[in-house]
């Protein structure tokens, strides 16, 4: 048998969504108001009506039972007829089984899908071998209500075993003596067995009174789960299914019970008590009919159905829709985690029964079968969750997703989904956040970058078409921040669209983009001369004409960007003429580059005097004497030597624009014509810069005069004195003093380590009224006994230093000196040392460190004869006096 094709219907099922238990219907109309206003929850399962040929089944018979396995699916209907169908619904060739002659009770299949087996009211059980002619037909006399087929019935060693159950639960197997058909009895007495379910070593099934377990293996019943509910087993007929080997969900009525068998301990264990127990782990009680249960990991999924169906006068039942839902089980209650309503076709007049649920555990795929219709529900998987979640407009949420789970998708991908966010935010004209989105989305990708720009130039008409006032370019704001301009880089008509959309309306960004981009970007001919009509129109635009200038400089046009620059007066001037090194073409344009920026103007031509002469310079400058002060101040800090020409022409621009440098000015230099300087100060009246002058010409009685009869301050005459250390120019000043009280009490209380005080006293006239006499003569006083003390205090040091240093002498020549054996004497050339005491003799040992036998020096001789020759060729006029 060919597998089943995994494809997606192109039936959809129509479903209505609901969260939260049902309540009463009073609770439901006073909530439904905040319902409403609630977040709409996403749906855990996604919902395809089987069609192809299942559709053309249902419309000619009626369903009455379905099987589910990996590789197919067996459909049985009313007529007695079973469909071996693919996943999707196509009927697989030659696989119609005209099993029955009336309506087919339940279908079971082995696990590996090899053997089918299927009950009837007719009577008969049929096994049919789907893949070879081994098929069985065994005929009762009684209905058949259900069977269950050994899940290893497909192994040869199996026993062929299988289960039936009408009054009685048969075991049918194949004897091992000569192949006959063995049934074995394991259950009767209470009611038609209406469910069987067959796992591993286990058999469940249902009857009136519960459902049972049986243990294959030791064959024995191992439990008994009593009906707690009071209706009509024929009308609810209980749902049974194993999650796996050892557990059992059980759905019946409006109960659900999960049941595992568990073995006891071997040392508890009784006589006549089986090995194995049940235990039921959860159980609640539900406000539905379960007419399907199925497991979903640790959670099951129930097909409900209405408890209370209205009957319509004529019998005929209205019911409402079923429904299908995840629940998450509990000891005594549960948590509903989904609750979808099924828009089954021909709801209203289908009772319990007549619906069914069958899983296919591998996929997680939920079979919903009603007379009429065969629904699948699936757990939605990324794809459906982001589909989900555009409809909803969360984008980033679905981005997101796209990013984190990229290997899952099928049908969406991360650029689809932003391209379709984008999409979005144009309709919300969300244009920043579509801008900055753009670069996360488009990436590299050049078409997609030219689809999007281009994308705005169509909304941008669309927008003037129906006659907007304002021309809508809010968009192009937000995304020429992010256009590309490498990697990818786009074609040119792309950045010259957005300069032009700009250049007419808005002028700021235009200059912005134009200084950002590289140049390389658009063709600058055609924006220059998209500038130039523009300036026609509006020639006085800063922006523009910054604009113009920027591109000028692209283009190498640098004579043009800098007239535009100067014509603008813009600073960004000085940084012009550095990158490009436009000096040359600058001197003419100093007194218009002063205009702008005096302190980077100077700066600039004092660095770059080699290319600017200052000759040129003075020549410009001439015309506006405050710039020639301010340029010829910088250049003098700079080299006072190098401008000893220019000194003079200073002075006067110091006296007329700052005095408070004329002055340092003239101390410092000596390069300035001293007549033309005082002429200037006098001509101003500069009293202090005129006592300065007139000190360095010499004429220092008539800066003296200045001082006392101008300035009246007798502490500048009495520095000026001392500066000059003049004995006549001091004695002018004591002259003077003398008809000023106030110029007394200063020299007496300032000259006395210059001048003697009695000068000063002595030629005060009696009765002269002096202020501060009594401290001045005080000070005087105090001045002469510090005086004594500095020298007495002098005088000690010298002593105690001299008796120091006369101490260290005492104790140095006191030493011992070290006369090595090998020394010789100076004067014979022998050892000064002997062993023989008899060739000994006392030796003369200096200070300096010479020795000598006694013997070889003159007698009394007092001081080395070495050293002694050596100061004597040192005296004055010989030739080592010379060189030293």
């Amino acid at each position: 048998m060919a597998e089943a094709l995994e494809k997606t219907t192109e039936s959809t099922l129509a479903m209505e969504t609901i969260h939260g238990v049902e309540e009463d219907d009073d609770e439901d109309e006073e909530e439904s108001d905040s319902e409403d206003s609630e977040e709409e929850i996403e749906p855990k399962l996604k919902y395809t009506r089987l069609a192809n040929d299942v559709s053309n089944i249902l419309s000619k018979d009626a369903a009455s039972c379905i099987a589910i396995h990996t590789k197919f699916l067996a459909l049985g209907t009313h007529w007695g007829t079973i469909h071996i169908l693919d996943h999707i619904g196509n009927n697989i060739r030659e696989k119609e089984i005209l099993a029955h002659s009336t309506t087919v009770n339940q279908i079971s299949i082995d696990d590996n899908g090899d053997f089918m087996a299927s009950c009837s009211d007719d009577g008969r059980v049929i096994i049919t071998g789907l893949y070879d002619e081994s098929n069985q037909t065994v005929t009762f006399d009684r209905p058949i209500k259900a069977i269950a087929l050994d899940p290893l019935y497909f192994k040869p060693s199996s026993g062929k075993q299988y289960v039936t159950g009408d009054d009685k639960l048969i075991l049918n197997e194949k004897s091992t003596f000569f192949g006959r058909h063995k049934m074995t009895v394991l259950h009767q007495g209470e009611g038609p067995i209406r469910n069987i379910k067959w796992a591993g070593d286990y058999i469940a099934w249902a009857n009136n009174s519960g459902v049972k377990v049986y243990d294959v293996v030791s064959k024995v019943k191992i439990t008994k789960i009593d009906k707690d509910h009071d209706m009509r087993p024929d009308l609810c007929i209980c749902q049974l299914v194993w999650r796996d080997e050892k557990t059992l969900l059980i759905g019946w009525g409006n109960k659900v019970k999960i049941c595992v068998v568990k073995e006891q301990n071997k040392t508890d264990v009784k006589e006549n008590v089986p090995l194995k127990y049940v235990e039921i782990t959860a159980m609640f009680t539900t406000d539905f009919i379960i007419c399907g249960i199925a497991p979903l990991a640790t959670n099951v999924v129930v097909l409900s159905y209405e408890k209370n169906a209205e009957n319509s006068e004529a019998g005929r039942v209205n019911a409402g829709r079923p429904h299908l839902l995840i629940l998450d089980p509990h000891m005594n209650h549960y948590d509903e985690i989904s609750n979808d309503a099924l828009s089954i076709r021909g709801f209203q007049e289908y009772r319990c029964n007549d619906y069914h649920l069958e899983y296919l555990a591998d996929d997680n795929q939920f079979f919903i079968v009603s007379p009429k219709d065969i629904v699948v529900a699936k757990i939605r998987d990324q794809d459906d969750h982001i589909t989900w979640l555009m409809e909803h407009e969360k984008f980033e949420e679905a981005m997101a997703a796209a990013s984190e789970h990229s290997k899952e998708l099928k049908t969406h991908s991360y650029f689809a989904i932003g391209r379709a966010y984008l999409d979005y935010l144009l309709e919300e004209e969300a244009y920043d956040e579509a801008g900055r989105l753009c670069v996360k989305i488009l990436g590299k990708r050049k078409e997609s970058w030219e689809e999007e720009i281009y994308k705005f130039a169509k909304i941008q008409q669309l927008k003037l078409s129906i006659l907007l006032l304002i021309p809508i370019y809010t968009y192009l704001l937000a995304i020429a921040t992010y256009i590309p301009r490498s990697d990818p880089r786009l074609s040119s008509t792309i950045y010259e669209m957005v300069l032009n959309e700009f250049l007419s309306t808005d002028h700021e960004r235009f200059f912005q983009l134009i200084k950002e981009w590289p140049s390389d970007l658009y063709d600058n001919d055609s924006i220059i001369n998209a500038i130039l009509g523009r300036l026609d129109r509006e020639k006085h635009s800063e922006l523009l004409l910054n604009s113009l200038g920027q591109l000028y400089v692209h283009q190498k046009a640098f004579d043009k960007a800098l007239g535009i620059y100067l014509r603008l007066k813009h600073k960004d001037v000085f940084t012009l003429i550095h990158n490009h090194n436009l000096y040359d073409n600058i001197s003419d344009k100093i007194i218009q580059l002063m205009d702008l920026d005096q302190e980077r103007a100077v700066k600039m031509l004092l660095d770059n005097s080699e290319t600017i002469s200052v000759e040129k310079v003075l020549q410009q400058l001439n015309k506006s004497q405050s710039y020639l002060h301010v340029y010829l101040d910088q250049l003098v800090q700079k080299d006072l030597q190098g401008t000893q020409k220019y000194h003079g022409q200073l002075v006067k621009l110091y006296a007329e624009y700052d005095r408070t440098k004329l002055l340092p000015f003239l101390r410092r230099s000596e390069f300035y014509p001293l007549q033309l300087a005082l002429e200037e100060c006098e001509a101003r009246d500069y009293v202090k810069e005129q006592v300065f002058l007139l000190g360095r010409m010499g004429n220092l009685t008539e800066a003296l005069k200045l001082i006392t009869e101008r300035l009246q301050d007798v502490n500048h005459a009495i520095q000026f004195c001392m500066e000059q250390a003049d004995e006549e120019l001091w004695k002018n000043l004591i002259e003077y003093a003398m008809g000023n009280p106030k110029f007394i009490t200063a020299l007496l209380q300032n000259v006395g380590a210059h001048i003697d005080p009695i000068k000063v006293i002595s030629r005060i006239q009696i009765g002269m009224e002096i202020p501060g006499l009594r401290d001045s003569l005080v000070k005087i006083l105090q001045d002469y006994n510090l005086q004594l003390s500095l020298r007495d205090g002098c005088r000690k040091i010298l002593v105690a230093d001299s008796f120091k240093l006369l101490e260290r002498m005492v104790k140095t020549r006191k030493r011992g000196v070290f006369v090595d054996e090998s020394q010789l004497c100076p004067v014979c050339n022998q050892r000064l040392t002997v062993n023989d005491l008899r060739f000994a003799s006392n030796l003369n040992v200096f200070h300096c460190r010479h020795a000598f036998h006694e013997d070889c020096l003159p007698a009394r001789a007092t001081n080395c004869i070495i050293c002694n020759s050596i100061k004597k060729d040192r005296r004055p006029g010989t030739r080592e006096h010379y060189l030293k």
